[in-house]
């Protein structure tokens, strides 16, 4: 997949101000400080396109981004959205704030018709967080089309990744019957932009079918 045009398009309070639903959506959630800007600049090659903070708690909205791209000289033009929701768990924000977001998130995740696809953010460098493991069951139990993207995989020794990444694993085998895709990523070192590229252009054909 390459991109064409990436660019920010809106930030909205709730699911009813999101623009229309004409195209694939791609929403990009995890726990607060995981790397969900940087991923998303790294995926559009721009580093400033989502603004990155090292404050939690950060994103407030429902960030809508403009993408376009092909597979191919001979392929038409695919669009779709990249959403940046905000991160869950701790955050210097008050419970009523917080209390707020979970609901704006959960009705953007159950009533967005056009949601193609979570990518759930999980930080590589940790074994696994209650609060990871939980969203992640939420979306399963709600039958939302997910994808796990380990990120900050260039901040840990590799095989401190890969034990985090098969404790992950098992973890939800004991609550899940079939299990995500996983993506294993580094935004410093560009790793793995070509598999979420590729799971994104292989769900637009479906998408536009």
């Amino acid at each position: 997949m390459e991109i064409i045009t990436a660019s920010y398009l809106t930030s909205s309070p709730s699911i009813q101000q999101c623009p229309s639903a004409d195209r694939p959506e791609y929403a990009f959630i995890g726990r607060s400080n995981v790397g969900k800007s940087s991923l998303i600049n790294m995926i559009a090659n721009n580093a400033k396109l989502a603004k990155t903070s090292a404050v939690p708690g950060k994103t407030q909205l429902i960030n809508h981004f403009n993408f376009s791209g092909r597979t191919g000289d001979t392929v038409p033009i695919q669009q779709w959205y990249v959403v940046d929701l905000p991160g869950y768990g701790f955050a210097k924000r008050s419970l009523a704030m917080r209390s707020q977001w979970e609901r704006m998130i959960q009705n953007y995740l159950l009533q967005r018709k056009n949601l193609a696809q979570v990518f759930l953010l999980i930080d590589s460098r940790h074994t696994p967080q209650k609060s990871d493991l939980e969203f992640a069951d939420n979306l399963y139990s709600n039958n939302i089309p997910y994808t796990i993207i380990f990120t900050k995989s260039d901040k840990e020794n590799q095989r401190e990744v890969s034990k985090n990444v098969s404790s992950f694993t098992d973890e939800l085998k004991s609550t899940q019957q079939w299990l995500p895709a996983m993506i294993i990523t580094s935004s410093i070192k560009k790793t793995g932009r070509k598999k979420i590229l590729q799971r994104i252009a292989e769900l637009n054909e479906a998408f536009y079918k």
